[in-house]
Order: structure tokens, then sequence, then C-alpha cells
């Protein structure tokens, strides 16, 4: 059945390219989802821009993200299981509430971003430094000096440049988070990191941090940070390693990320990407945790309308990501419309699919390897987009 889906989207996503008769694709996302001169950003159109609100030096910019998903499983957790961020189940819930300020570095600038909900919960849930941190999504300082002819150098807290999606729903195709974003990669990192453009195609990243969502280090090791990109006109393409130790009160057990994603932009009305995820847990003694996946997704637009599919394969093969050792498929369709600039409607049919008994029915835990859902997310923003 969802091989029958999946061919049909892509039929109709075609035939809609074709027509010509589409409205501009949004923008890629820049600035706090990923680096200027790190471009995995592409991958992530961004939502028509709003209008810009600013008090001297510094520009304001938030958004409200809620939404409402019917769960046909009926679980009695109400909860979406391997979702990220919208899990709550058959009820009405706040994803996030939050408000950015920032200055562009001219040579010197900073960025913070201030908010609560379930998306804050679910970022933060491993963090060991004071609960205050909870409500922060990045806060860092920015250093472009123009000697050093493109560099960037930015020092705090910030989001990972690893996936092809980011926090921000109004920035991705879907509503509803892929499982590569959810359970693959981290979600940010405290550190450093350099970025430089090599030439207008060409440019690099390199980062230290404290480990994978941490602000207060588990341990007294570092995680290094290497990454390459290429952007062209039409073809962009991405490439993250990552490696260090991230076990509590131990340097032993390195963990390794290789990330990539290639961004397809055939025209103006319609974006294509493909996201490939490997990740490897090694043990203190012998042994390792392995995952990888891959996701391929498209969106296509028509004046204040768009859909985007998703289709993702996750192998969790010692099931160190989802705790169960399993093989995962979802299949995503998310339409779109536009009420007006600054707010977004979206409705998303998604079906995940499990080789094991994952998923819970009412109360029984763990005893279906399906789960449909069907949600409605609104989301309202303001401000310049980062």
């Amino acid at each position: 059945m969802h091989r029958s889906i999946c061919a049909l989207t892509l039929v109709l996503g075609l035939a809609w390219t074709a027509t010509g008769q589409t409205t501009e694709t949004p923008p890629a996302a820049t600035g706090s989802e990923k680096p200027a001169a790190d471009k995995p950003a592409d991958a992530t159109p961004a939502a028509p821009p709003a209008s810009a609100w600013s008090v001297g030096p510094i520009d304001f910019s938030g958004l409200v993200d809620g939404y409402y998903s019917a769960n046909f499983n009926h679980p009695a957790s109400q909860t979406n299981q391997l979702y990220n961020f919208n899990v709550k189940a058959n009820q009405f819930s706040l994803n996030m509430a939050k408000l950015t300020m920032a200055h562009t570095a001219d040579p010197i600038g900073f960025q913070i971003d201030l908010g609560f909900g379930r998306a804050f919960d679910m970022i933060h849930a491993t963090e060991k430094a004071p609960n205050v941190f909870q409500y922060i999504e990045q806060a860092f300082i920015t250093v472009k000096p123009a000697s050093l002819k493109g560099m960037q150098l930015d020092f705090g807290q910030f989001v990972t440049n690893a996936g092809a999606e980011v926090i921000e729903t109004h920035s991705n195709w879907n509503y509803s988070r892929s499982i590569l974003f959810s359970w693959a990669i981290p979600y940010y990192h405290f550190g450093a990191r350099a970025t430089m453009p090599f030439n207008s195609h060409f440019s690099g990243v390199f980062g230290v941090y404290n480990g994978w969502n941490n602000v207060e280090d588990n341990n007294s090791g570092k995680t290094i940070h290497v990454g390459a990109n290429f952007t062209g006109k039409k073809v962009s393409w991405s490439n993250n390693y990552m490696v260090g130790p991230e076990k509590a009160d131990t340097n032993k057990g390195l963990r390794h990320l290789y990330d990539t994603t290639l961004l397809l932009t055939p025209n103006d009305h319609a974006n294509f990407y493909i996201n490939y995820d490997y990740g490897v847990d090694k043990h203190i003694g012998s042994g390792e945790d392995v995952w990888n996946g891959i996701a391929f997704a498209g969106r296509f637009s028509k004046g204040d309308w768009a859909f985007a599919p998703r289709y993702e394969w996750f192998n969790d093969h010692n099931g160190f990501s989802t705790g169960t050792a399993q093989t995962l498929k979802e299949f995503t369709l998310t339409g779109e419309y536009k009420m007006k600039e600054g707010l977004i409607s979206r409705l998303e049919f998604r079906r995940d699919m499990s080789d094991q008994p994952f998923f819970d029915r009412g109360a029984d835990i763990a005893s279906v390897k399906t789960q449909s859902t069907l949600t409605l997310g609104i989301v309202a923003y303001f401000g310049p987009k980062r």
C-alpha cells in the first residue's frame, strides 16, 4: 500500500513541476539553523519572509507553533512514538514559543534564542547544566574579521550542522521531523566553531565541542567536527563528520557520526533532498552499536499552496537509538497553505512501520508494528528569517 502512495505522490509532483505554474520556492534557511559558510541549510528552505523587527542594532524574530495530532492507534500514553517534536497524541499541544535576538557580525555579533514548549523539553532532555538552560536553544558570539576573508568564528551554544532538517517547523518541508533528525544526530553543541569559504562554491567547517546535547560536559574529552560543502546553482552537497567520547565519566569508547545531504533544485518551483547518516558508538570493551538510515524528500509549490512527500529507511542495529533493535520505515505527506505573510498551516499524514512490535495500541504496549497519524499544525512567525 505504501509503495502505491509513494508512486502516486511522485507522479503528482512531477506533473505539478512540469506545468511551470508554481510560485517561488522559499529560500534556504541561514543564520541560526546552519552557519552561512556551511550549507546543509540549503536542504531546509525557509518559509516566506515575514516583516523585520529591529531595535537599534538588534534584530528580533519569533514564532508560536501549535498543533493537534490524531493517532489512529489511540495509545493510552497519548504519545506519538518516534516523533520529534509533535509527540502528544489526540490533544492540542504547544510545540514551541520562541524569541530570537541577534546582531549581525560587523565584525562582532551575537544570537540568543529563548523559548519554551514541548520541543525545548525534548532538546534538553539529557542536559546536565542548571534548569535555566532548558529555555535556551542557542546563545553564541560571532566574530568575522574582515582580514580573514570571510572566516566566521562562533563560540557558545549553537544548533548542530548535521542533518537535512532544523528545529523550527516553518523552516522545514514537513511538519513532523524525520526519523534521522530524531534518532541519528545531535540537536546542539557547546564549544567553538570556525567556518571558511574557500571560493564561491566550496566551504569548510571545523569545531571543537563538549559533545552531543550538553552545555556542561559529562567527561573531559571533546568532540571534533570536520565538514566540507559544495554549493552550486542547482546542486548543493554538505558533509559532516563528528568523533568524540560521549559516555559519562570516561573518555573511552568513541562515538562516530557521518552525515551527508544532497539538495537538488531543478527549477524555482521544486526541491529534492537525499539525507544519509551512519553512526557508531564504540563500547568501552569490545563491540559497538551501529545505526544508519537514508531519507528522500521533495517539495512542490503553487501559489499559497505546497505539498511535501518524505520517505525514510532507518536501521537501529542494536537498539542504541530507539531502545529496540529494529528496522524502521516511514512515509509522510504534508500539505501547506500560507494563510498570510508570517502565518502558515500544515496538514500532514504520516505512517511509521517497524519489523518489530514496537508501537502501542490502546493500553497494549509495544503490540503492533505500525502507527498512523494525522496532524494539523499552525505556525505564526515574525522578524528576519534566521
